[in-house]
């Protein structure tokens, strides 16, 4: 498979600090919402952001691996805010993709941790792969909270899994095979606050170049207010050869896109 990725975080027009990471890597795409306040907020996504790259550094995964994977690095954040007092409570999201082989059968292992979100848009269709770990998705599943009411519900800010929590969170992962055209959306919830599903799905209908639609959505949020860190990763996967470089573009770079 051949894999071709854009991607791009943003401050906002709120926030002084960018508290999300993310990391594109060859086997790992996965993007981090940091909370904590400041630095400390900066650092745990930094921290979640190294422990992948190291990981994703060292060979190819099994297919349960990220399992173990978080649970590093969950440990490593409880180690960093023990010495590190100032740092008291930080936390992160966790989400993302890893290719896996099961089988010797490629597959995609979905893994997730707080309210950052992965998608998957195939054959025209966008779905969420994701289940949000916050009090607003335990009351829609209660049929307590219209889903409609979600985002202007506090509930949504209250989570009930994060990294950085002892005893360690449970993360959700299950396996997909890959199929030969698909692309993936990773992001935190700067995105999924601020632009409609529908408008995301027509977004990466549009833009097929994960490069511009990463920029598309970045600007669509931007225009809606930004009230939060912005982060997106599009991953685009498929038998074709790459027909063109997909790099990240700072933000000094992006372009609005019609």
């Amino acid at each position: 498979m051949e894999v071709r990725v854009g991607a791009q975080t943003d401050v906002g027009l709120v926030r002084e600090h960018n508290e999300d990471n993310y990391f594109v890597g060859h086997q790992i795409w996965a993007v981090a919402d940091g909370m904590g306040g400041q630095a400390a907020g900066d650092m745990a996504s930094t921290i979640v952001s190294e422990q992948l790259r190291a990981r994703d550094a060292a060979g190819p995964l099994a297919p349960d691996e990220m399992r173990v994977v978080i649970s590093a690095i969950n440990k490593t954040l409880i180690d960093y805010s023990r010495a590190n007092p100032m740092a008291a409570g930080l936390g992160s999201t966790l989400t993302g993709i890893a290719s896996v082989e099961l089988d010797d059968v490629a597959h995609w292992s979905v893994f997730n941790v707080g309210d950052s979100r992965v998608y998957r848009f195939a054959d025209g269709r966008l779905t969420r792969q994701t289940v949000d770990h916050n009090e607003a998705e335990e009351l829609i599943e209660a049929g307590v909270l219209d889903p409609d009411d979600a985002l202007g519900d506090p509930s949504r800010f209250v989570l009930t899994r994060a990294l950085g929590t002892s005893p360690p969170p449970q993360p959700d992962i299950f396996l997909i095979p890959q199929s030969p055209t698909e692309t993936f959306l990773i992001c935190s919830d700067g995105l999924t606050s601020e632009v409609k599903e529908s408008v995301i799905a027509d977004v990466l209908r549009k833009y097929p170049d994960p490069k511009k639609a990463a920029a598309r959505l970045i600007n669509l949020t931007l225009k809606a207010g930004a009230h939060d860190n912005v982060t997106v990763i599009v991953v685009v996967s498929s038998r074709k050869d790459p027909t063109e470089d997909s790099t990240t573009l700072p933000r000094s770079d992006i372009q609005e896109v019609e």
